[in-house]
């Protein structure tokens, strides 16, 4: 037996980590799930559904079957030969909400037997996708306050915003700075210190039309 255990790679892909859920559009999107390894794969899809997302406040609750939080995830068990795929139908059933709810589904490797005749280690990486579920009909309604060097956004709409690309410039075209993207859930409100005092832009989407904003 080695003095040292081996490591056994379970390399697993998906399609896509974001499932945006538009109104107007299939209430269903399929992931790709692959084994890009060398060994069969048991991976599991486990959904959750995120309460007050982004706020101090979040929790995270379990849907332990189809029919909790209007939210289909199946197959949760899948078996993965390698350089198989297989897909994941993500599902929402019933009316749309008035305010966006969000899901994480959890997908991940789970340990299965270990095809070695020594000891092993089994590195198993797994996935949170994210599933947001709009309202049928969105605000948006960004509210932003400048106080010197301090940038503040509130979500004061019903879904939430991706805002992103964000540029400060000392002066025109010069001396710019590359500012952090936030994705902004409803009711969230995000602050950050801005190195000038000229103006902030930014992109900002709702998983549709993206928009150029300067506060």
């Amino acid at each position: 037996m080695s003095a040292y255990p081996s490591l056994a790679h379970a390399e697993m892909i998906l399609s896509q980590v974001i499932v945006d859920l538009q109104p107007g559009k299939p209430q269903r999107e399929d992931i790709e799930v692959g084994n890009d390894g060398e060994e069969r794969m048991y991976v599991s899809a486990d959904p959750f559904e995120i309460v007050d997302a982004g706020s101090e406040h979040e929790r995270r609750i379990a849907l332990r079957s189809d029919e909790d939080g209007g939210l289909l995830v199946a197959p949760r068990r899948v078996v993965l030969e390698p350089g198989e795929r297989r897909t994941i139908r993500i599902a929402v059933f019933g009316e749309r909400p008035v305010s966006e709810r969000v899901y994480r589904v959890a997908i991940k490797p789970v340990a299965g037997p270990l095809a070695a005749d020594q000891d092993a280690i089994k590195i198993m990486v797994g996935y949170d996708a994210l599933v947001l579920v709009r309202p049928t009909k969105a605000v948006d309604d960004l509210q932003a306050q400048r106080i010197g060097h301090t940038l503040t956004i509130r979500n004061a709409g019903n879904t939430s915003q991706e805002i992103f690309a964000g540029r400060q410039c000392a002066r025109k075209d010069r001396n710019c700075r590359d500012l952090p993207p936030k994705r902004l859930y409803p009711g969230n409100v995000w602050t950050q210190t801005v190195p000038f005092g000229t103006p902030v832009h930014y992109k900002t989407s709702t998983g549709q039309a993206v928009r150029d904003r300067t506060f």
